[in-house]
C-alpha cells in the first residue's frame, strides 16, 4: 500500500499555495513536452508518484503500448518518489513547467478546483466514460456537474481482519462477524488469550485522525466540522460514542497497549501477536505477500456499526485519479490518454486489479464485470467479493477540511484510550483547537460544494 495518501492532507495547503502562486504568473503553459503541428508527435508528459513496484511496472507497460499505437501523440511517463513529489510538483508549477498529467489523490481534488488547478475532463472525454464511474464515487472527482479527475482505484480505510482458527477455539462462529461496536468488544474480549491479543485497531493521533473516519462517519453520519466549515461539532454525543469504543478497547488491554508499528502495517497480524485486526484493504496485500500461510485462516467482514445495522458506511475511501493540468498545451491529446488508460477498454483496469491480487478495488461498473469474466478466481475470491459488495460500495469520500481538525479529533481519542484526560474533558479540548483552526485559517463558508 502506499501510505502517502493517507497523510497527504497534510501536504494540501502548502502544494495549493504553489499553485495560486502560480496561477497569478499570467498564464504560464505546462511544458507538456512539446511539439506542434507539422512538426512531428506531440509530447505529453505523465507524472506518476511513485507506488509499490508492480504499479510501475504496469504503468510502463500501458504506456509502452498506448505510445505504440499512435502516430500524432507520445505520453512522456515520469516516475517522482512520494517523498520529493511535493518538492518537485512546487518547483514544475512556479517554472510553468507542470506535468500534463499527473496522479493525484481524491483529497486534493475539490481543494485543486477551488484554486483551477485542473481542466475539467468533460470537454474533452465521452460521457459514457463518466456514467462508468460507481455512484458513490462520482461525487469524489465532480463539482458543479464538471469531473475534475478520472478515478484509478480506491482503497477502503477499514476492514475487519480476523483468524478462523482462533475464532473457532474461542467459541465464537467465523461465520458471524460482529454486527455491533459491542460485540465487536466481546469478540475482542474473548479472542484475548495469553499473549494474543484480541484485536489491533490505531491507537495513536496521527493515525487516529484518518483512520477513524469511517467509525465518525457511521456514528454521526456527519462529520466533525459543520458543512459550511464555519464551527465544530466535535461535542456532540455521537462522537463521545466513538471515543468511548476506542477507550474501552485499550483500557480493557483488547488491544496492544504499546505498538510498534503503524495502523497501516500487518505484521502485528502476521506475527500472530493478535487475532484479528482492523486495518485498510491494502493489509490483504501484505498478508498475501508476507504470511501467506495465514491466507486460508484469515476472513475479512465489514468493520461492525455502532447499532449492528448492515448496509452502512464503515469507511472512507482513498485512493488516486488522474487529473489533467489546466495549463497543459495539449489537453485533448492528453485526455486521450486518460481515456485510454483508466476510462476505455475494462479489460486494462481489470489487468490493474489482477495485477494487485485484488487488494485494491475499482470505481467504475464495468471493471467489476470485466474482472468476473477474465479471472475466474475472481469471482470465488471471498475477500474481494465482500470488500467490494459490502464496504465499497458505501464508502464515503476521506473528508478535505485541513488535516489540523482531523488531528485534534485523534488527540482526543488518544488522550481518553490512554487516560490523560476524560472523554467530555479530551472533546472540549478538541473542540477548542477545531474552533481555533477555523478562525485562523479563515475556513467559514470555504468547504467545497458537493
Amino acid at each position: 500500500m502506499n501510505k502517502t495518501h493517507r497523510k497527504g492532507l497534510t501536504a494540501v495547503v502548502a502544494v495549493l499555495a504553489a499553485f495560486a502562486l502560480s496561477a497569478c504568473s499570467g498564464g504560464a503553459q505546462s511544458s507538456g513536452g512539446g511539439g506542434s503541428a507539422g512538426s512531428g508527435p506531440v509530447t505529453v508528459t505523465f507524472w506518476q508518484q511513485q507506488f509499490e513496484d508492480y504499479q510501475q511496472t504496469w504503468f510502463k507497460k500501458y504506456v509502452d503500448q498506448f505510445n505504440a499505437s499512435q502516430t500524432d501523440v507520445k505520453v512522456d511517463y515520469q516516475v517522482v518518489p512520494a517523498d520529493t513529489w511535493q518538492q518537485k510538483l512546487q518547483a514544475a508549477q512556479a517554472a510553468g513547467t507542470q506535468p500534463d498529467i499527473a496522479t493525484t489523490s481524491y483529497g486534493n481534488i475539490k481543494p485543486g478546483v477551488a484554486q483551477g488547478m485542473f481542466a475539467p475532463l468533460n470537454n474533452y472525454m465521452p460521457a459514457s466514460a463518466f456514467s462508468d464511474i460507481k455512484s458513490n464515487i462520482q461525487p469524489f472527482v465532480s463539482e458543479g456537474g464538471q469531473y475534475y479527475g478520472y478515478p484509478l482505484l480506491v482503497e477502503p480505510s477499514t476492514v475487519f481482519y480476523y483468524r478462523t482458527d482462533l475464532v473457532q477455539a474461542a467459541g465464537l462462529d467465523p461465520n458471524s462477524p460482529p454486527k455491533s461496536w459491542s460485540d465487536f468488544i466481546n469478540w475482542a474480549t474473548k479472542l484475548t488469550s495469553g499473549d494474543v491479543e484480541g484485536t489491533t485497531i490505531a491507537s495513536v493521533a496521527a493515525d487516529l485522525g484518518w483512520s477513524s473516519w469511517g467509525l465518525q462517519y457511521n456514528s454521526c453520519k456527519q462529520w466533525p466540522i459543520t458543512d459550511d466549515w464555519s464551527a465544530s461539532r466535535v461535542t456532540d454525543p455521537c462522537m463521545a460514542d466513538v471515543v468511548n469504543f476506542y477507550t474501552t478497547l485499550f483500557q480493557n488491554q483488547l488491544i496492544p497497549q504499546t505498538p510498534t508499528v503503524g495502523y497501516t502495517d500487518a505484521t502485528p497480524y502476521c506475527n500472530g501477536e493478535v487475532a484479528s485486526m482492523v486495518n485498510g484493504s491494502w493489509a490483504l496485500g501484505q498478508i498475501k505477500s508476507s504470511c501467506p500461510d495465514l491466507l486460508a485462516k484469515t476472513a475479512v467482514a465489514p468493520m461492525a456499526t455502532k447499532d449492528g445495522g448492515s448496509g452502512e458506511t464503515t469507511a472512507t475511501l482513498g485512493g488516486w485519479t488522474l487529473t489533467l493540468d489546466a495549463k497543459s498545451k495539449n489537453p485533448q491529446q492528453a485526455a486521450d490518454f486518460i481515456n485510454y488508460l483508466v476510462a476505455g477498454d475494462p479489460n486494462i483496469m481489470a489487468d490493474f486489479f489482477k495485477t494487485s491480487g485484488y487488494s485494491k478495488y475499482t470505481a467504475r461498473t464495468s471493471v467489476d464485470a470485466a474482472i468476473l469474466a477474465a479471472d475466474p478466481n475472481a469471482q470465488s475470491d471471498p475477500y474481494m467479493q465482500i470488500i467490494s459488495k459490502d464496504i465499497v460500495a458505501y464508502g464515503v469520500a476521506e473528508p478535505v477540511y485541513p488535516w489540523d481538525i482531523s488531528l485534534a479529533v485523534g488527540t482526543a481519542i488518544e488522550g481518553s484510550m490512554k487516560g490523560t484526560d476524560t472523554v467530555d474533558n479530551s472533546l472540549a479540548t478538541a473542540d477548542q483547537s477545531i474552533n481555533q483552526t477555523i478562525s485562523t485559517q479563515q475556513l467559514a463558508g470555504t468547504a467545497p460544494k458537493s
